[in-house]
C-alpha cells in the first residue's frame, strides 16, 4: 500500500523528502486543480474511502490531507 506522501511525490512530480506538513496547494508550483483532483481520486482509490465535494475544495496542505484520510479510515 502506498504512503499518502508516495501518492503526492508520484503525482506531482517531486520528491517525497520535499513533501512537510506545509506543503500546500498554493506554494507548489505542480500542485494545480488538475492535479489536486487526480490525487483525491489516486488516495480515494489507494485507502478505499470516499471524499465529500466540500472536503475536496478545502483541502489545501499536505497535513490537512493526511489528516482527512485518518479520520476516513477509522
Amino acid at each position: 500500500m502506498e504512503t499518502i506522501k508516495e501518492i503526492i511525490a508520484r503525482i506531482l512530480s517531486i520528491e517525497e523528502a520535499e513533501i512537510k506538513d506545509q506543503t500546500a496547494r498554493d506554494k507548489t508550483e505542480s500542485w494545480d486543480s488538475f492535479n489536486h483532483l487526480l490525487l483525491v481520486s489516486e488516495i480515494e482509490k489507494e485507502f478505499n474511502i470516499k471524499f465529500t465535494i466540500k472536503e475536496v475544495e478545502e483541502t489545501k496542505t499536505f497535513k490537512e490531507l493526511e489528516s482527512l484520510v485518518n479520520s476516513k479510515k477509522r
